[in-house]
């Protein structure tokens, strides 16, 4: 039988699909994960419908957007764990991992959240808290990084950077380096004051996270 001509062929499913990440990334690096797929759609001049076809959930879309430059991120924060120097390779995951956002508000909310009816996000959210994890203990191993300095803090220095970087991005977008380094500083081994409330633990982390994500 000849082919039924109301559906699309490879080629223009593919089209469609590349337009969709096209226009998300965009959509998304704009305006955070929550932007509305309606107005990713119709940018892309195709139906929601369509949209859906494609993407039946918005995190299947996420995923599709970020998903290679988290990997990029990835392979950067696995070369900073086998640097000789454990306190550069410190600085060079957190200038990656706030440097990452700093410029894309939808992958800051996609890399700074939890999507816990995922397992595809979880492996990777798992595996960026995993590399954190190693770096910060190798760094405080050494002596450059103070003892009381948790995974946590760390999300908390991209929480802030965000927000920093998002007030600032139309007059200054590289000011937010110069706050990072900062918080970066206080963050060294050596004289210290003692801090006023503990950090999160791993599970109020998380839930944060998750909450975040709903």
């Amino acid at each position: 039988m000849p082919p039924d001509p109301s559906l699309p062929n490879r080629r223009d499913a593919r089209r469609n699909r590349d337009l969709f990440i096209e226009h998300a990334k965009a959509t998304f690096a704009e305006h955070g994960v929550d932007a509305s797929l309606e107005r990713i759609a119709r940018e892309a001049g195709l139906a929601i419908g369509t949209l859906y076809r494609h993407f039946p959930t918005r995190v299947d879309l996420l995923l599709a957007v970020f998903e290679p430059k988290l990997r990029d991120f990835l392979a950067t924060a696995e070369a900073a764990l086998k640097m000789a120097d454990p306190w550069e390779g410190f600085l060079v995951f957190l200038e990656a991992l706030c440097g990452a956002q700093a410029y894309d508000r939808g992958f800051n909310d996609f890399i700074a959240r939890r999507f816990p009816r995922d397992e595809r996000t979880e492996v990777m959210h798992d595996r960026v808290c995993q590399l954190a994890r190693s770096i910060l203990s190798r760094a405080q191993a050494a002596g450059v990084v103070r003892p009381d300095i948790a995974e946590a803090d760390l999300i908390a220095l991209l929480w802030a950077n965000s927000r920093i970087a998002e007030a600032t991005r139309q007059v200054a977008p590289g000011v937010w380096r110069r706050h990072m380094h900062l918080v970066i500083d206080g963050f060294r081994a050596g004289d210290r004051h003692e801090l006023p409330e503990p950090s999160l633990s791993p599970e109020q982390l998380y839930r944060v996270m998750a909450r975040l994500g709903e």
